[in-house]
């Protein structure tokens, strides 16, 4: 299978549906590669579903680097995009180049930056400094506080006009695709239709081009919070529970290691 590139997921629209999930470590990273996952966001979810953060915008961007890397390093064929983080655009919007290069130099094909006052300026700046980004409306999570918490944006004909302005503002400034989340189906049904990029759907219904999950929550692996669009694939918190129960109880009875799973020696230690 042929490395995926920005192009290709461009040329994917009206022709087949993208997927994408989050991914924060080396193992998962090749499990994901060998699925045929289109894109391997490393997303700042990262902040809660790994760190056990309470807001994305609380990671540093050294954290997310040190992800970024361990992710490139099993990843062999999908497209893998950076989120920038809080600190990397929106707390001083002129050093985005820099810290958007740094994901560059360790990996990542592209970088995703969420909607916020400067989202345009930065879009533009690393653009032109050839740095391929994914843009991210509706809901943005390192703004949530500015929306009223996390909440279903774009429900009403003002605010839903104001998402269409920024999805094609964002298309117009050379963007290579568009995360739409949490807002009605029907708004993301629209959006994709006005634009010749592909949208991803992160809770904004099924016409989109594409549809992304967080892989903690795909794999019912983080259960504080559960969005209702976050379907469950697999219950491993379960079974990672048991596995843990039966390790447990193996060690306390003694039946591990067995001789098998030990090494010996001779001669025999005195």
């Amino acid at each position: 299978m042929p490395k995926i590139t920005v192009s290709d997921i461009i040329k994917y629209k009206n022709k087949q549906k993208i997927t994408m999930l989050t991914c924060y470590d080396y193992a998962f990273a090749c499990v994901l590669d060998e699925a045929g996952i289109d894109i391997i966001l490393i997303g700042d979810s990262l902040a809660n579903v790994v760190l056990g953060m309470a807001e994305t915008r609380k990671i540093q961007f050294s954290e997310m680097l040190n992800h970024a890397k361990a992710v490139a390093r099993g990843v062999k064929n999908s497209l893998v995009v950076a989120d920038m983080p809080y600190v990397a655009f929106q707390k001083n919007p002129a050093k985005c180049v820099d810290f958007a290069k740094k994901f560059i130099d360790a990996g990542a094909d592209a970088v995703k930056i969420e909607w916020f006052a400067q989202g345009e300026y930065v879009t533009k700046k690393l653009i032109k400094n050839k740095i391929p980004v994914m843009g991210h409306i509706g809901l943005t999570p390192q703004t949530a506080h500015l929306l009223g918490g996390f909440k279903v944006q774009g429900k009403n004909s003002e605010s839903a006009a104001r998402l269409i302005a920024q999805a094609k503002s964002l298309e117009d400034l050379g963007i290579f695709s568009l995360v739409l989340e949490c807002i009605p189906l029907e708004l993301g049904r629209v959006i994709t239709k006005k634009i010749k990029i592909p949208t991803i759907s992160c809770g904004a219904g099924k016409y989109c081009d594409g549809q992304v999950l967080v892989l903690y929550d795909l794999l019912g692996l983080y259960k504080k919070i559960r969005p209702r669009f976050a379907r469950v694939y697999a219950d491993l918190a379960a079974q990672v529970k048991k596995a843990a129960q039966d390790f447990s109880a193996d060690v306390r009875m003694g039946n591990y290691p067995s001789p098998e799973e030990s090494f010996s020696c001779k001669p025999k230690v005195k």
